[in-house]
């Protein structure tokens, strides 16, 4: 029974319908009519694009990508505003200033239209190229058109209720530049990034690039923003700077042009985004209409709601399996958060400790495999390691920060005398188990991966699967459902398209300038004197560089940076790669930009940076578990079975003694100052992984637990 129940009093039970949907951002258009009707059928083609591209008709891979990134601009700007929409009934009528504003951009925009399509004619009639004067008018309309859209889009606020003249002109804007890039495409492969490039190109490609930051910073927020800010302009201050980040510097057209080929925008992370990303997002998308994802949550609510602290145990494992497939921390803590937050305070759980969880278990959810928020494609992508072999990895290390969340979260109800949930508040166990068969897709998507099928073909049939089991159920999906689920999938996969393109922005900047190079010859330096230090610092730059970023861009970013350096000092790639990954992933739940903490303190109503540093210290054991992959590889599946095992073990002991120092609590009593140090000594001495330091561990934790139960031997027993 809950602290706040009597016995004769009856029961709500808790109502998770719909906990998994994704829920509208303040600046997210809800479009109907006509209108609606359209943007709808441009999400369900955008999404079919890429689904029949990748498992039936394959399409040239930079155009493919191409195409991916303009689609998702111009789906991202008719979807979302540049601010806080004006949400009345009433209309937003364009005044006096703003039609200065509009009659230039949108006859700017429609010259810059009729150039591609005049150029697009000749070729295809008359199998002639256009005169120059063509692209060199489409280019300076094209930055005309685009620079007042984006000043417009910022100065004036629109309606919710239709798009914005200025976002019209962005949409049309990122069609046009697709269109010249797909018009001269063998050129540009040849050309982009080189002295030959001219003025026309620079004008598309940096037009290119401040739409795809713009959309970003929309859906993302400054950070990253002002991350590639950062970024571009150390490209241009190169040769003005000293020591380690100097270089000669590039002009505007070489810059620009480098950074839409594929070692830039088109390069690893769009790669990931149009082919595994989408994928998976479309997944999780059909997970939400057919109801399986609520089932998930349901399902962790009859398992744990009744335990001690049960709320927060739920979030422990609901939070982690949506997580692991929506890609987003912060996302998952607002879709979740907003059921297991206040269940948590019910049942006595602190405002702070509660949003401190949800974070916690919801960044986790990024490091779980199959899924792992989509960072286990792009490792893949990036070191050519197999994906399975990757997913077989990171089993361990999720399990013991899962573990370590799980006991934080059991201690810390045990020492505040907490209970769980009324058995009438929670879903019935047994009627759930009758629809086990909901689990199918995560099944499905397990064992054909491990069968050999390719990562597309056994998400492309996990996705199937999750429409097929919808029809053993009230919320059976017909076509009407099937094209709502295509066009979520678009919707949710718009915000990592944007990042995913932002953060090759970064990664060109690294690759034309070098960076990456000098910063590992400054480990390979530093590992000279110390690896623990040299890890220590790579760990420091990984966390800073991922702050405020998702996953996807922290990963993509830290792992140019940092993973080469990690190798030049003699770390395995699939080490040096976790141990970024890792750090990248943590840096949501890091002080003091902690977006997953930021999330959940809003809904807990606490104060945000508090939260962060209780998110902090849910998630401790993940700080620890990289520097494990180094001393103890086996950790990875890199060892034999029995040292697999021995490590797998003795890092769980370390973790439970681990939280047990943390939240002050050991056996069944409470543990004093002295005895939390020798707890935590303990545990880090089971963590390292080496016989003497196991030997040592099991020697003080024995230590502690005879004087714990000394102690509570001597206390007199309470009667009545």
């Amino acid at each position: 029974m809950t602290q706040d129940t009597q016995p004769n009093e009856p029961v709500a039970k808790i109502g998770t319908e719909g906990v998994a949907d994704i829920p509208i951002a303040h600046n997210e258009r809800v479009l109907s009519g006509l209108l609606g009707q359209t943007v709808f059928a441009a999400c369900v083609l955008f999404t079919a694009m890429h689904l029949y591209a990748l498992n039936v008709a394959p399409i040239e891979t930079w155009a493919f990508r191409i195409i991916h990134v303009a689609g998702g601009l111009a789906v991202g700007f008719a979807i979302t505003a540049a601010m806080t929409l004006d949400r009345s009934p009433g209309e937003v009528r364009i005044g006096r200033a703003e039609w200065f504003a509009l009659i230039p951009s949108v006859g700017a925009i429609g010259y810059a239209s009729f150039c591609i399509l005049y150029a697009w004619i000749m070729r295809e009639t008359r199998g002639t190229p256009p005169a120059d004067w063509v692209m060199v008018h489409l280019s300076w309309s094209l930055v005309i058109a685009t620079a007042i859209a984006l000043i417009s889009s910022w100065v004036w606020r629109s309606s919710s209720r239709s798009i914005h003249w200025a976002d019209v002109v962005l949409i049309a804007a990122s069609i046009i530049v697709a269109a010249f890039l797909l018009f001269v495409l063998n050129r540009w492969r040849m050309a982009a990034g080189t002295p030959f490039v001219g003025q026309t190109e620079f004008f598309i490609s940096a037009v290119g690039v401040a739409l795809i930051m713009e959309l970003t910073r929309r859906v993302a927020g400054l950070a990253l923003i002002i991350i590639t800010a950062v970024f571009l302009a150390y490209a241009f201050a190169g040769p003005y700077l000293p020591g380690l980040l100097e270089h000669r510097g590039y002009s505007a057209s070489r810059f620009f042009t480098y950074l839409y080929t594929d070692n830039g925008i088109l390069g690893p992370t769009t790669a990931v985004s149009s082919t595994y990303i989408i994928l998976f997002i479309t997944f999780a998308a059909f997970l939400q209409a057919s109801k399986v994802g609520d089932y998930f949550i349901n399902f962790a609510f009859a398992a744990a709601g009744r335990a001690r602290g049960g709320p927060a145990k739920v979030a422990v494992f609901a939070s982690g399996l949506m997580g692991m497939i929506n890609g987003t921390s912060a996302g998952n803590v607002v879709a979740t958060g907003s059921l297991t937050i206040p269940l948590m305070k019910k049942v006595g759980y602190r405002p702070r400790s509660a949003g401190g969880i949800e974070a916690a278990a919801s960044t986790g959810g990024q490091i779980v495999p199959p899924i792992m928020g989509a960072g286990a494609f792009i490792m893949a992508e990036i070191t050519g390691i197999p994906y399975t072999e990757i997913a077989i990895a990171a089993l361990i290390p999720a399990a013991l920060y899962f573990l370590s969340i799980y006991l934080m979260v059991d201690l810390e109800a045990r020492r505040d005398g907490m209970e769980g949930m009324h058995k009438d508040e929670i879903p019935q166990f047994r009627k759930l188990v009758k629809q086990v068969y909901l689990f199918l897709p995560i099944i499905i998507l397990i064992g054909t991966l491990f069968m050999g099928y390719s990562v597309i073909r056994a998400g492309t049939l996990a996705m199937v699967s999750a429409a097929v089991v919808s029809w053993f159920t009230p919320h059976w999906m017909g076509p009407k459902a099937l094209l709502n689920a295509l066009s979520l999938g678009a919707r949710m996969a718009i915000p990592l398209i944007a990042v995913c393109a932002c953060a090759g922005i970064i990664v060109g900047v690294i690759s034309l300038t070098g960076v990456g190079a000098r910063f590992a010859s400054m480990l390979l330096g530093i590992a000279d004197a110390s690896h623990l230090l040299a890890l220590f610092f790579a760990m420091c730059i990984s966390i800073l560089l991922g702050m405020g970023m998702p996953t996807t861009a922290a990963y993509a970013v830290a792992a140019s940076v940092v993973a080469p350096g990690l190798q030049q000092i003699g770390i395995p790639p699939l080490v040096a790669h976790f141990f970024v990954f890792y750090y990248a992933v943590l840096s949501a739940i890091t002080p003091p930009v902690a977006l997953a903490g930021y999330a959940a303190a809003a809904i807990s109503n606490t104060d945000p940076l508090k939260t962060a540093m209780t998110s902090f210290k849910f998630g401790l054991a993940a700080f620890i578990v990289p520097f494990m992959f180094f001393y103890s590889p086996a950790l990875l599946m890199d060892g034999t079975w029995v040292e697999i095992l021995r490590v797998a073990i003795t890092a769980a002991v370390g973790i439970y003694l681990l939280a047990a120092a943390v939240q002050g609590w050991f056996l069944n009593g409470i543990a004093n100052l002295v005895q939390r140090v020798l707890l935590l000594a303990a545990a880090l001495s089971m963590i390292a992984g080496g016989w003497m330091t196991d030997l040592a561990g099991i020697g003080i934790g024995g230590l502690v637990f005879a004087w714990q139960a000394a102690a509570l031997k001597s206390k007199p027993s309470v009667s009545g």
